[in-house]
């Protein structure tokens, strides 16, 4: 099932798109890698891209980057086209990995200096730049720590502080809570909230469904090289059809013949019922109105009390299975990017991008003496 949502979305709630591709397509040896992706963001807006493991998220991020080239299609990035004005779009974009591109050995503020300087920023101009993103990312105090001394959390903020020292246009964030713990996440989950109410326009790819509720406006879901799915939460939840009616007995010890009942009673359509005792909480799917009414009928005909009731649309997780037909875990491991990049360029480039004012996920690689850039800061 494919939802065609996107263009009838910019038109009814305007803005306009800082991301375009079309029909793009990229192969790494005989695995498509993408498969003819169209999509768009808004300007100040989140846009989610949801897949699994091998979906095709990092090579379309390394697409828009400039990083690699696409094999067929197009894509234009704050109307920059991707192939004909590389140097000029890698400047108005920032890039934050799957995991922290930060220096262990250079300070905090160093780390955010060099980045400055990289950009072309004045020596003044890139140390007050380094200490306002050091204070709105909450690392002051740990400024003239070197790297290797932060924690995971604060690495990461730091490495999303680099991505904004150049104030980009678009902001990539490629899977950018991989790997921590929920704690951690949800601290970065709070930084990118905040850079979206300063007017940051966000791609953000993801495997985390609970991440994509949280931060994205809209969804665009990609298996296999290929979009499955577009819209906003809601819209995919609603199209995938159903709603779960939860039931909280009076007494709690009482949901597993609450459910039992409801299971057995072979009202039309309603398939069965489950029971949470720990929760003391009974869930029902459901496709209308008539079978919530009859449900709560049945149970209330039988003497049961009824503390609360509610309903909900489908998780995401549900969403995927419907769409895909298996869950989102199950699918194939293994990203087809790797190291391969296919056409000659890879991370080594990575270190020239930087150097133009873009994604920066080799800056470790970066020679001070091309830039005649020192750190003491």
């Amino acid at each position: 099932m494919v939802v065609a949502m996107t263009t009838r979305r910019l038109n009814d709630h305007g803005g306009t798109a800082a991301v375009e591709v079309r029909g793009l397509v990229k192969h790494y040896g005989e695995t498509k890698a993408l498969d003819g992706v169209d999509l768009q963001v808004r300007q100040g807006t989140v846009l989610g891209v949801l897949g699994p493991n091998g979906a095709g998220k990092t090579t379309l991020v390394r697409v828009l980057s400039t990083l690699i080239k696409p094999d067929a299609g197009s894509a234009r990035v704050a109307g920059y086209d991707v192939l004909t004005q590389p140097r000029q779009l890698r400047r108005v974009i920032g890039l934050t990995g799957q995991y922290a591109s930060v220096d262990e050995k250079l300070s905090g503020r160093e780390n955010l200096y060099m980045i400055g300087r990289l950009l072309d920023l004045s020596r003044t101009d890139a140390r007050a730049r380094a200490d306002e993103l050091l204070e709105r990312f909450s690392l002051t105090e740990a400024a003239k720590r070197p790297a290797m001394q932060y924690s995971g959390g604060m690495r990461r903020r730091l490495d999303l502080a680099a991505s904004m020292i150049g104030r980009p246009s678009v902001l990539y964030l490629d899977e950018p809570t991989t790997g921590l713990d929920p704690r951690t996440r949800n601290e970065v989950w709070d930084e990118v909230q905040g850079m979206v109410a300063d007017g940051a326009t966000v791609l953000l790819t993801t495997q985390y469904m609970e991440e994509a509720e949280q931060l994205a406006n809209e969804l665009t879901v990609i298996d296999r090289g290929r979009v499955i799915a577009e819209g906003r939460v809601a819209e995919l939840k609603a199209k995938v059809g159903g709603r779960t009616l939860q039931i909280r007995p009076t007494d709690p010890a009482q949901a597993a013949a609450m459910a039992a009942l409801i299971g057995g009673a072979g009202l039309d359509g309603v398939a069965g019922a489950n029971a949470d005792p720990a929760e003391g909480m009974v869930s029902v799917p459901i496709l209308s109105d008539e079978q919530l009414t009859a449900v709560v009928a049945l149970v209330s005909a039988r003497g049961f009390g009824i503390a609360h009731i509610d309903t909900h649309l489908p998780s995401l997780d549900e969403v995927f299975l419907a769409i895909t037909g298996r869950p989102a875990e199950s699918a194939e491991t293994g990203d087809a990017t790797g190291t391969e990049t296919g056409d000659g360029t890879g991370e080594a480039e990575a270190a020239g991008t930087a150097r133009d004012g873009g994604a920066r996920t080799a800056k470790n690689d970066l020679t001070h003496d091309d830039e005649n850039v020192e750190v003491t800061v």
